[in-house]
C-alpha cells in the first residue's frame, strides 16, 4: 500500500530586493498542509541567519523522529497490555557542518520519560523501545543512527 503526503512551503522572506544579497532575505517560511487549521512558521536555525521563534527544518527533522517513534510505542504498548500513563521525550539531534557548506546529522538521541501503571510491566515497556525504533517509518527513511535512553517510571 502507498501512502502520499503533501504540503506547501511557501517562502515568505522577500524583504522587498528578492535574494539580490545573502543577507538581503529572511529565511521565514511557512509549511501548510490542506485541510490543517494551522501553518508551522519555519525559518532557517539562527546559526544560520534564521529567527529563533520559528522552527527551524533542523528542528522538525528531530521531532518527526520522535513523534513517530512515541507513536508506534504507545500502539505497541496497547497492543502488549501496557498501560501507559504519560510519555515525554526529549530528543536531541547532533549535525555536523561539512566543508563547503553541506552538513548532515551524525545522531539522534530519544530520550523519553514514560510513566507506566504497573511495575510488572517494567521490563517490556523497556524492551518496546527497541521494536518501535524498528517500526517507526521515519526511523527507517533516514541515515542517521538512533539511539533510545528511556526511563520508566511506575505509578
Amino acid at each position: 500500500m502507498q501512502h502520499h503526503f503533501d504540503t506547501t512551503i511557501r517562502w515568505t522572506g522577500n524583504r522587498g530586493s528578492g535574494t539580490l544579497d545573502y543577507r538581503a532575505y529572511s529565511r521565514d517560511h511557512l509549511i501548510t498542509v490542506k485541510g490543517k487549521d494551522q501553518s508551522i512558521e519555519g525559518s532557517s536555525d539562527p546559526n544560520f541567519r534564521g529567527d529563533k521563534r520559528r522552527y527551524s527544518p533542523e528542528e522538525l527533522f528531530v521531532s518527526s523522529i520522535s513523534a513517530c517513534h512515541m507513536l508506534w510505542y504507545l500502539h505497541l504498548a496497547a497492543v502488549n497490555g501496557i498501560t501507559v500513563l504519560d510519555y515525554e521525550d526529549h530528543a536531541e539531534g547532533t549535525m555536523v557542518d561539512e566543508d563547503g557548506g553541506a552538513g548532515s546529522f551524525t545522531s539522534v538521541t530519544l530520550r523519553p520519560v514514560i510513566r507506566i501503571a504497573r511495575e510488572e510491566g517494567r521490563q517490556r515497556a523497556h524492551d518496546l523501545h527497541a521494536e518501535a525504533g524498528e517500526k517507526c517509518f521515519i526511523a527507517n527513511s533516514v541515515k542517521v543512527p538512533i539511539t533510545y535512553a528511556p526511563k520508566i517510571l511506575v505509578d
